[in-house]
């Protein structure tokens, strides 16, 4: 339960799919739509800040603090958009599953404005269904978790090594378990 001393009231999501192959077109049946919809990610990303804000906020970088809002962009794309992402970006040849740009100022850690800009995710749907297979995981638990890790990233957590890496996927599995699907109506 969510004890709301720190909330997060508000987030402005800039959401796309820009991916070439639409939802209905990818022949799989376990794809739901709802990953394809901006009110299902601002309503994803506003619960899992705020579990975030109350639960785990020693772990979250002071400049997040009492804010009452956050803007992130998120986008769904190709394979080869996130190879030019990653090539451009971080000097990595070749797909990757999910990339974040955490967006962070001097200014964001001094200034007293209420609302923060977070950063940029995306998400390979091309690897999300070939990782998907994989993992024996719907597309759609594929993307919701990949875009729990993009989150993270955005928010300061890294994975250096193996112990950072499973705090990480222990925070993941944590958010991912507080959504109610059918409680927000997706599902």
């Amino acid at each position: 339960m969510i004890i709301k001393n720190n909330s997060m009231e508000y987030i402005e999501l800039v959401f796309k799919n820009s991916h070439k192959l639409m939802p209905n077109k990818l022949n799989r049946n376990d794809v739901k739509q709802y990953i394809f919809e901006h009110d299902f990610w601002e309503n994803t990303f506003l619960i899992w800040i705020n579990i975030l804000l109350n639960e785990f906020k020693q772990f979250l970088p002071n400049y997040l603090l009492n804010k009452k809002s956050c803007s992130l962009s998120f986008e769904i794309v190709d394979d080869l958009k996130i190879s030019d992402l990653n090539k451009i970006w971080l000097n990595k040849f070749g797909p990757t599953d999910v990339l974040s740009f955490p967006i962070l100022s001097k200014e964001d850690l001094v200034n007293n404005f209420t609302s923060i800009e977070l950063g940029d995710i995306f998400i390979s749907l091309e690897m999300a269904i070939k990782q998907a297979i994989e993992y024996n995981n719907s597309v759609d638990q594929e993307v919701v978790w990949l875009a729990s890790h993009g989150f993270l990233h955005l928010l300061g957590w890294d994975h250096q090594d193996q112990i950072q890496l499973e705090n990480m996927i222990k925070i993941q599995e944590y958010l991912i378990s507080k959504l109610n699907f059918e409680r927000l109506n997706y599902g």
